[in-house]
């Protein structure tokens, strides 16, 4: 009765410190939410995708608490209004990914949702902050009760996510079988076919080549010398499968003499989508032109695209037109694609 009764007082005296404490975990899940989208490869993206649903389940925590602050506010601004409903689409969409997994629903997939929401929210997010006086540091902010408060936070996240984890294992549920980054799997014969922001698919006819430093290749050729590589393709999109390709590395494309003094590898699609590769993953970034033991279709990259079984799907260039070494460095291009 007295641990309930505290509980009440502690949800009533909700204010000030109840809005900075969500401030900071609304930012935090939303710039680690972009590291796991923006990371390139397994490990990274794996570990941000872990703290963006920390992030998550802090900010499903503090709700009570920023209730009570609802409840006492004067008015509320139709914008504040859909702040909250843009926030609880992203957090249900989010668990929706999680728990039940990879799908469709009138072409939308719940992580386009999840993101979609996420940037809508950010623009309302900080309009609603700027209406609101700057907050200043106070003593009592680094006060013992206050750090407790924030240890108690922490402690109920975990438990709250290692639980949900647990029941999840339990169920046999979706979020069982997922990789660290989040993805579900997918059999290789449905596999969606995805393009990055605005990019379209080509038709590109049986004579197209790919200039492979300065050389011109066809289809003919990349096939002749291809063997079949198994690989990962791990999409942003949610979801992952596990392939056989045929495809040739760029070490064994690209001259050796150019290829010492190089820095980077720069492949390019005819869309004008282009990503730089460090120039020593050469003999693990392949092109492909065929795809469980078939042609490429137009959707998913023919007639020849980029398999890298290290990077994550985004860097999987589609409808290649070149392959150029450069002196610039792989680390100095986006993250991700802007086009």
């Amino acid at each position: 009765m007295i641990s309930w009764l505290s509980s009440i007082r502690g949800l009533r005296r909700a204010g000030r410190r109840t809005n900075v404490a969500l401030l900071v975990v609304l930012v935090g899940a939303a710039v680690t939410g972009g590291m796991a989208f923006a990371a390139g490869t397994p490990i990274p993206a794996g570990l941000a995708t872990l703290v963006h649903g920390l992030f998550g389940f802090a900010v499903i925590l503090l709700v009570p608490w920023k209730t009570m602050i609802v409840r006492r506010a004067s008015a509320l601004r139709i914008a504040s209004l859909v702040l909250v409903v843009l926030i609880a689409i992203c957090i249900t969409s989010g668990l929706f990914e999680v728990f039940i997994g990879y799908g469709v629903l009138g072409r939308l997939s719940p992580m386009q949702v999840h993101v979609g929401s996420a940037v809508l929210a950010a623009p309302l997010l900080a309009w609603h902050v700027s209406r609101h006086r700057r907050q200043r540091l106070r003593r009592i902010d680094l006060s013992r009760r206050t750090l407790l408060r924030t240890g108690a936070l922490a402690a109920g996240v975990g438990v709250t996510y290692a639980t949900l984890e647990g029941i999840g294992r339990f169920a046999g549920a979706a979020s069982s079988s997922r990789t660290a980054t989040g993805s579900h799997y997918l059999s290789p014969r449905a596999v969606p076919a995805t393009t990055w922001l605005f990019d379209r698919v080509p038709a590109l006819g049986a004579d197209h080549h790919v200039r492979v430093a300065g050389t011109e290749l066809t289809v003919a050729d990349l096939r002749s010398r291809g063997t079949t590589v198994a690989a990962r393709l791990d999409c942003t999109s949610g979801w992952y499968t596990e392939a056989e390709w045929t495809a040739v590395s760029l070490a064994d494309l690209l001259p050796s003499e150019q290829f010492a003094a190089a820095a980077s590898i720069e492949v390019m699609s005819v869309t004008g989508y282009r990503r730089r590769f460090p120039a020593d993953e050469a003999g693990s970034v392949y092109l492909a032109t065929d795809y469980e033991g078939q042609p490429l279709r137009a959707a998913y990259g023919a007639p020849v695209r980029v398999v890298a079984p290290h990077r994550r799907g985004f860097w999987w260039v589609k409808w290649v037109a070149s392959v150029e070494l450069s002196d610039l460095p792989a680390w100095g291009q986006s993250p991700f694609p802007l086009q």
